[in-house]
Order: structure tokens, then sequence, then C-alpha cells
């Protein structure tokens, strides 16, 4: 079944809209303290699509991300109170309570890290927050941590280009159903 190789053209083509970079820049920002869906689903297709503006999405991308981690710094700081009943639900309470333990022992690593990693990046801001982590360190580490991501993304996709571009195209599918089928036996094991 081709259910994904027609996703995949159309976020191709999405991703080559002249609307497509401020798209990125939003997600990258509201991401970084509340959004769910992360940046590198569209950084990565954008870099496949234009590898010769790569670098200059990932640049983008990290700036506007350490930005959006400064707003959750500030939730944190400010409004924890308002946003802790749901943190619950959403499932993030775990997470939070993991960051504050965390940051108690690592502080500017905790950070670095999560800016690298796939946990939440938004929790971890949130949690500085709340912390009274110090503010240069925050933002040195957000830096750091995000860029190393979205610069490893970018650059894959880079070195990849057109080719690799037409051999997703190819496997689309079948790298999808197996994601499917990964994320349902994840799921079967986990609950």
């Amino acid at each position: 079944m081709k259910l994904f190789s027609g996703m995949y053209t159309r976020v191709m083509q999405w991703v080559r809209h002249r609307y497509a970079t401020y798209w990125l820049v939003l997600v990258s920002f509201t991401e970084s303290s509340f959004f769910l869906i992360p940046p590198d689903v569209m950084l990565a297709p954008m870099s496949l699509a234009k590898p010769e503006k790569a670098w200059f999405y990932a640049s983008l991308t990290t700036v506007a991300s350490v930005l959006g981690g400064l707003l959750g710094y500030l939730i944190g700081s400010f409004s924890f109170q308002i946003i802790e009943p749901w943190l619950q639900p959403l499932g993030y309470m775990d997470a939070y309570q993991l960051a504050e333990i965390w940051f108690e022992q690592w502080g500017f690593w905790a950070i670095l890290l999560a800016g690298f990693t796939p946990i939440p990046y938004k929790i971890f801001t949130i949690a500085s927050g709340v912390a009274g982590m110090a503010l240069l360190p925050f933002v040195v580490g957000s830096t750091i941590g995000r860029g190393m991501r979205f610069f490893l993304v970018a650059g894959l996709m880079r070195w990849g280009g057109e080719p690799l571009e037409e051999k997703l195209h190819g496997w689309i599918d079948r790298i999808g159903w197996a994601t499917v089928a990964l994320i349902v036996l994840g799921y079967l094991i986990f609950r």
C-alpha cells in the first residue's frame, strides 16, 4: 500500500513553498516551549529539497529554537503554577521530574544534552526556569545542544542531496510501515 509515498511527495512540495522558511522558524520557536512537533520534521526535508541552503536552515532553526527556549525559561520562571496541571494529562510529568533531578546534578550539561537528544526540550526549558538556572549557561548550553542536533540533521540531508531524496522516495513506504509497526510493538510492550 503506497500511503507514505504520496505523503512524502506532498511534503517535498510543501518544503519548497516560498513561505516554508517562515513555518520552519515558527515551528522551531514554539516547539522549544509548548508545541509538540519537533522542527526536524521540517528541517530534514527542507535541507534535502534545497541542499545548498541546509546550513542556513540549520542556523535559522537553532536561533529560533533557542529564542523559543527562552520563552520556556520565562514560563518556568513566572507561570509554572498555570501549566503544571497540564503536565500530567499530556504525559510530561515524569519527564519534568527527571529534568528537575538532572538540573540539580548537572545543570549546564543537562540543558546541552536535552537540546541534542529527542528528549522533549520544552520540558527542560521550563524546568530550567523553575529551577532558576543561570541564564548565560542556559543560553550557551541550548545553543550548543540545539546547534549540534540541527546541523547534524541538515548536514546529513545536504550530504545525501538529490540521490538520497530519490532513494527515500523509493523506500518511504517500507520505512513508514516499519515505523508504524515499531510504534505499535513499543506500545504493546510498554503499556
